[in-house]
């Protein structure tokens, strides 16, 4: 699918950007990179520099994305205005932005003529309603038609973040409508991974083990459950979707195996030899909704895959990248100060 393609890769120096940039390359695909660095790095596609084209540019300017999406077969639109949950909840003005980027590349790729586009979603796209604490109104397992905004009572996405992403589908969506644009959105499920930072839940949750917290600070109640996805699998699932699915629609990538926040946690400490004496819940703390898993009914139907690798096995692959890239007293100095940052 993707060998000799002249592909597109916005947000491409960023956490999955990156991981898909080199995995894109391996294809044999043509890439090129833009990407402001507002939350990326070079160094993170730098075993790839050399076989890619890089631009710098912020994609809320629209010149920058009728540029770089000019003689595209295929763009993969990840760059966007996001964080972990503190930067979610704290920054929503600079979140809505993503309505005006999503836009000028979903606009630009139409008129360059781009053959498809892959859109990455998220979770968040879901009604909150639908992933409380509530038996009674809560879905154990989200699939894709509970989101629609098109539909009474299936629209009341995860705040600002949740909305930009649920109108970025519904856009791609109407591009299709209207000119037959190919493409697809993917509602990604908690991912997490070598290049992660600490401001996303894992990496946070590494951070605070290697560094001996104690107590051991957790968000929330701790009760609060997710999907948590290894970023290979992520990647997978975007290249798959993007060869299988043309009509615009979402499908959800994730795994079936569901992790509470403490099992998480103590999974995290038992790899890094931590026994915290107290495990400390701070419920002024912003937790997200309650509970959150993927259907994989269709991904199995549509995509004919499901993710390989275990939260065991992507938490240790993820401990041993953390500990070879920062040292203890990083990663004290980002526990205490940065937990709100990008």
């Amino acid at each position: 699918m993707f060998k000799n393609k002249k592909v597109l890769v916005t947000g491409g120096c960023s956490f999955i950007g990156s991981h898909l940039v080199e995995s894109l390359v391996l294809d044999g695909a043509h890439v090129e990179v833009v990407d402001d660095l507002s939350s990326g790095c070079l160094d993170n596609i730098s075993s790839v520099i050399n076989k890619i084209e890089f631009i710098k540019g912020d994609l809320r300017d629209g010149s920058i994305a009728a540029k770089c999406t000019k003689q595209k077969d295929i763009v993969f639109h990840l760059a966007n205005i996001h964080g972990g949950r503190g930067f979610i909840e704290t920054h929503p003005g600079e979140i809505s932005q993503n309505f005006l980027i999503d836009g000028n590349v979903f606009y630009h790729s139409h008129l360059n003529g781009v053959e498809r586009i892959c859109y990455t979603s998220s979770a968040c796209a879901y009604p909150t309603t639908l992933q409380s604490a509530d038996i009674a109104r809560q879905e154990r397992y989200l699939s894709e038609e509970m989101a629609d905004p098109f539909r009474e009572g299936a629209a009341l996405a995860d705040g600002e973040y949740g909305w930009a992403k649920f109108m970025g589908e519904m856009a791609l969506k109407a591009y299709n409508k209207q000119f037959m644009q190919k493409g697809v959105s993917c509602r990604l499920f908690t991912v997490y991974g070598p290049r992660e930072n600490e401001s996303h839940a894992i990496i946070a949750f590494i951070a605070k083990a290697l560094t001996q917290q104690d107590p051991y600070e957790i968000w929330g109640s701790g009760s609060q459950d997710r999907n948590f996805t290894y970023v290979s699998d992520i990647v997978q699932g975007l290249k798959l979707a993007t060869t299988k699915i043309t009509d615009c629609r979402s499908v959800n990538i994730g795994t079936n195996e569901i992790t509470k926040i403490i099992d998480a946690v103590r999974v995290v400490c038992d790899l890094v030899n931590h026994s915290p004496d107290k495990f400390n819940c701070d419920m002024t703390k912003p937790e997200g909704v309650h509970a959150r898993a993927a259907s994989t009914k269709n991904q199995n139907l549509w995509l004919n895959w499901e993710p390989e690798v275990s939260f065991q096995e992507g938490i240790l692959k993820t401990v041993n990248w953390y500990r070879n890239h920062r040292t203890i007293e990083e990663m004290k100095n980002i526990v205490s100060n940065k937990l709100f940052d990008r």
